[in-house]
């Protein structure tokens, strides 16, 4: 998560979204930059609602705007599918070795998830809250130069960005009656990625 006061701006850190090369091009540049532990780095809008929010509101009088990066669901379930089949994972309980991408997303369907399908939820992740905290600047990871673009205005700035935290190369597909089921089971991924223009 990164803080710039003088421009009311906070740049969430969604998980397999991008933002650690961000992070990395900006913290230098940020107010204040949470870089670990991953916990508070990866701080969901109901956490910086709740404990950073009231600190600039408070102490500072200000209200910052929220901005944050949203990867198209499937895409997100196959980024953390690839991350948890990294070598040194195997053997791992998060690992995702031996486990077919289509049993991944199944698996994340189940209420009960297994530890390597725990993967959270990006819709819970920004979810608007009661008090009307949401986030303000919502991005589609597939598109790049657009956040790219808003940050270096922003913030009047130009970025030099690195790939961070890359999930290993690899072709996945998903059936259809598993894209299907996905859709079903978790409607709100797929309503919110589309609300964004």
């Amino acid at each position: 998560m990164l803080v710039f006061y003088e421009e009311r701006l906070v740049l969430l850190s969604v998980p397999k979204t991008g933002t650690s090369a961000y992070q990395e091009a900006l913290q230098t540049r940020a107010d204040q930059a949470i870089t670990n532990p991953p916990e508070l780095k990866h701080a969901p809008l109901y956490r910086y609602n709740r404990w950073i929010r009231p600190m600039y509101e408070r102490v500072c009088g200000v209200e910052l705007e929220v901005a944050a990066v949203m990867r198209e669901p499937i895409s997100w379930l196959g980024s953390w599918y690839r991350f948890r089949q990294r070598p040194f994972m195997e053997g791992k309980a998060n690992a995702t070795h031996g486990i077919s991408f289509d049993q991944f997303v199944r698996d994340y369907c189940k209420g009960q998830q297994p530890g390597y399908a725990n993967v959270g939820s990006q819709a819970k992740f920004l979810e608007t809250q009661k008090n009307g905290c949401h986030v303000t600047h919502l991005f589609r990871y597939e598109d790049q130069m657009t956040l790219q673009e808003f940050l270096e205005k922003r913030l009047d700035v130009t970025l030099s960005l690195q790939k961070r935290n890359v999930s290993p190369a690899m072709e996945l597909s998903l059936s259809p009656d598993v894209e299907a089921l996905y859709r079903r089971k978790k409607p709100e991924e797929f309503a919110l990625y589309d609300s964004i223009s």
